[in-house]
C-alpha cells in the first residue's frame, strides 16, 4: 500500500465512524508503554548540575518501537509537582485523534502535575521511519525527548543493523531560566549551546572553551552495513556533522520518509529533522575507533561535540574521550544542503503545479515591543495566546471563533482576527516562508516543522519567489516528502523587512483538524515563532469526535486525565473504527 493510501484509508476511517467509542482506562487497561517525567537535577558534560525533565529518569528518553499499521496506547505520568507537561510525536500524523497531538496552545490541555494522560498513536502504514517525541511545553523538551522508531513491514533496503543517533544540545541555566528570560521584558537570551550531546553523552568544545566529557560509542564491525538514524533533538544547535575516515554516506530517509539513495560525505542536521544513513563500515580498518564530529552552524560562535565509532571489542567497555583538537575540517553551513536532491523511493502522488490552488506567503519577522518576539504575518503565536487550546476553544465555542477564509485571502493566508490560517479539505496549497531582516538588520536561520501531514518540499532560495522557475528545477522528478525544513538566511543582516530568503512546501489538504507549523528552534518557538492552521470546515474538524464524547478533554484536568484516585476515559478512535467494518 502507497503512502498516500495509507493516509486516505485514514482519513475514511474517521468519516465511517457512527459513534465514538468511549472506555475507561481501569485497572485492566494495559498501555503499550508507559512514560514517566519528573524533575530532576542531573549533570551533563562538563556542566554543574541543574534541573531538567527527565523521561523515565534518562535523557534522552527510552528508545520507543512501533510497527506501521497498528494501533498503540502511551500513557504518560506527569510526576512534576509544579509544571505541566505534554508528549508531541514528532513527525507523526494524529488525523485521527485529535488529542493526540500533544500540543497544548493547539489541541490539548497540557497534563496537570500528579495526573497522566493516555495518548492513542495509530501509524498507516507507509509511515514506517524515524521520528522522536517531545515534551511541547515551554523549553522542556532540551532534555525531555526520545526516538520514537516505527518499523516497516517489508524494509525496501538491506542492512546487517541499525544504530540510533540522537542529538541533543544543553544550556548553562536550567530550562525554566532560560524559559523566563525568553519572554522577559527585555529579552534575557538564553546563551549558545554549551554542549552537543550524542545519546546523552558529550565532550568537545564551546566557543573554544574545552571540555573534557565521556563520550557515547558506537558499536560496529568491519565489513558490514549499518543504518544510522540521526535525530535532531536538539533546542537551538543546526549541526554539521562527518565520521572520521568515512566519507561514503548513502542517505536512505528524511523525516520518515524513504528517499533514493543520495550519496554525502557530511550531514546537516536542524532541530527537529531525521536523517537515515547507510554506512558501510571498513573491511580492514587501520585503528579501532574513529570519531564522529559535529559542530554547531549559523550561530555566532561554535560549539563542537563528538562521538566514537568504535570498531574495537565492546566487552569491557572503555571510556573515550574528545580530542584535544578538530579531527576534520568540516564544511560551512551549506545553503540549500539536499535541496532538489532528495527523491522518494517510490512514486508519490505529488500534485503539478496546476492542481495548486492558491499560494499561502508566511512572513517570518522579529521585532522588539519590549519584549523581543517573532512575528509570522504581523502576529506572533505564544503560549499565552490563547488562554486556552484552540480546539478546546473552537468545541466550546466560548473564545476565538472560526477562521474566516474571506479574511484569510485578504491577508496572504493568516485570518488577523482568529491568527489562524485556514485551509479547505482537498485543496493544493503552496505554503511559501519568507525571511525577513529584524528590526535590527539581524537574520537567522530557521527549521519549520509542520504538524499533521508531510509536504512535499519544493526547495529553497533567495530573492523572489518564482514558481514557474522553481517548478522547472524538478524536470519531471518528484520532490521528497518532509515534515522539517530550513528556512536558510543569505547573509547575517540586511534592512529592517528587507527579504532574503525563502523556502517553499507544496501540501495537499486531507487531515481535518488543528495544528501547528512553526519553527522548531525552542527558543524562537516560545518567542512566537509559530502558526495554527485549521484544516477542514465547523463539521469537518469537529465532527470528528462529537459532543458529548468529547466533553472531558474540554476541561483542564478532566475526566481523561487520570490520577491516584480516578481513573481516565478515553475515546478510541481506531477502536470504534474497526468494530465498524
Amino acid at each position: 500500500m502507497s503512502y498516500f493510501s495509507a493516509l486516505l484509508l485514514s482519513v475514511l476511517s474517521w468519516l465511517s465512524v457512527a459513534a465514538a467509542n468511549t472506555q475507561c482506562h481501569d485497572e485492566s487497561f494495559v498501555p503499550d508503554a508507559v512514560l514517566r517525567v519528573t524533575q530532576q537535577n542531573i549533570t551533563q558534560s562538563c556542566l554543574a548540575s541543574k534541573s531538567n525533565v527527565l523521561i523515565n529518569g534518562t535523557s534522552p528518553g527510552p528508545e520507543l518501537r512501533l510497527l506501521e499499521g497498528q494501533t498503540y496506547w502511551i500513557r504518560v505520568y506527569n510526576d512534576m509537582t509544579a509544571n505541566n507537561v505534554t508528549m508531541h510525536w514528532h513527525g507523526l500524523s494524529m488525523a485521527v485523534s485529535p488529542f493526540s497531538d500533544g500540543t497544548p496552545s493547539v489541541s490539548q490541555w497540557p497534563i496537570p502535575p500528579a495526573h497522566f494522560f493516555d495518548y492513542e498513536i495509530h501509524v498507516p502504514v507507509g509511515m514506517a521511519g524515524t521520528y522522536f517525541y517531545h515534551s511541547h511545553v515551554g523549553f522542556q523538551a532540551v532534555s525531555a525527548s526520545g526516538p520514537l522508531i516505527v518499523d516497516d513491514i517489508h524494509v525496501p533496503y538491506y542492512y546487517d543493523d541499525e544504530k540510533i543517533i540522537f542529538i541533543q544540545d544543553t544550556f548553562t541555566n536550567d530550562f525554566e531560566t532560560i524559559e523566563e528570560g525568553l519572554v522577559h521584558n527585555p529579552l534575557v537570551w538564553s546563551g549558545e549551546a554549551a554542549a552537543i550531546l550524542v545519546n546523552g553523552k558529550g565532550g568537545g568544545s564551546a566557543n573554544g572553551t574545552a571540555c573534557n566529557a565521556s563520550l557515547s560509542v558506537i558499536d560496529v564491525e568491519p565489513g558490514k552495513t549499518y543504518r544510522l538514524r540521526f535525530i535532531g533533538g536538539t533546542a537551538l544547535t543546526f549541526s554539521s556533522l562527518a565520521i572520521e575516515g568515512h566519507s561514503s554516506l548513502e542517505v536512505i530517509e528524511a523525516d520518515g520518509s524513504y528517499t533514493q539513495k543520495t550519496n554525502t560525505s557530511y550531514l546537516q542536521v536542524a532541530a527537529g529533522q531525521r536523517y537515515s544513513v547507510l554506512l558501510h563500515t571498513l573491511p580492514n580498518p587501520t585503528q579501532s575507533t574513529y570519531y564522529i564530529q559535529l559542530e554547531s552552524r549559523e550561530r555566532p560562535t561554535i560549539t563542537r561535540g563528538f562521538a566514537i565509532l568504535n570498531y574495537g571489542a565492546s566487552s569491557p567497555p572503555s571510556t573515550f574521550y574528545p580530542p584535544p583538537n578538530s579531527i576534520l575540517s568540516l564544511p560551512n553551513s551549506t545553503i540549500g544542503f539536499l535541496d532538489y536532491q532528495l527523491h522518494p523511493l517510490n512514486p508519490t502522488s505529488f500534485p503539478p503545479s496546476s492542481a495548486v490552488s492558491r499560494t499561502v506567503t508566511l512572513t517570518v519577522h522579529q521585532a522588539v515591543r519590549g519584549m523581543t518576539i517573532w512575528l509570522e504575518n504581523h502576529y506572533p503565536w505564544v503560549e499565552t495566546f490563547p488562554t486556552e487550546p484552540y480546539l478546546i476553544s473552537l468545541y466550546k465555542d466560548d473564545g476565538i471563533e472560526f477562521p474566516s477564509m474571506e479574511r484569510a485571502l485578504q491577508n496572504s493566508g493568516l485570518d488577523p482576527v482568529s491568527r489562524a490560517f485556514p485551509a479547505e479539505i482537498g485543496e493544493v496549497i503552496d505554503i511559501v516562508l519568507l525571511n525577513t531582516g529584524a528590526d535590527s538588520g539581524g537574520l537567522d536561520a530557521h527549521p519549520w516543522h509542520a504538524h499533521g501531514r508531510h509536504f512535499w518540499d519544493l526547495g529553497s532560495g533567495n530573492g523572489t519567489y518564482d514558481a514557474v522557475e522553481n517548478e522547472a528545477k524538478w524536470n519531471g522528478k518528484q520532490p521528497a516528502l518532509r515534515d522539517t525544513t530550513m528556512l536558510y538566511r543569505y547573509g547575517t543582516s540586511t534592512g529592517n523587512g528587507t527579504v532574503q530568503g525563502w523556502r517553499a512546501w507544496r501540501l495537499e489538504v486531507t487531515e481535518p483538524g488543528v495544528w501547528m507549523v512553526h519553527c522548531h528552534i525552542l527558543q524562537h518557538m516560545l518567542m512566537g515563532m509559530q502558526t495554527v492552521w485549521v484544516m477542514g470546515n465547523e463539521t469537518e474538524v469537529l465532527d470528528k469526535v462529537p459532543r458529548p464524547e468529547v466533553e472531558g478533554y474540554l476541561t483542564y484536568g478532566g475526566d481523561v486525565y487520570g490520577n491516584e484516585s480516578h481513573w481516565p476515559t478515553a475515546v478510541h478512535y481506531f477502536d470504534t473504527w474497526a468494530e465498524n467494518q
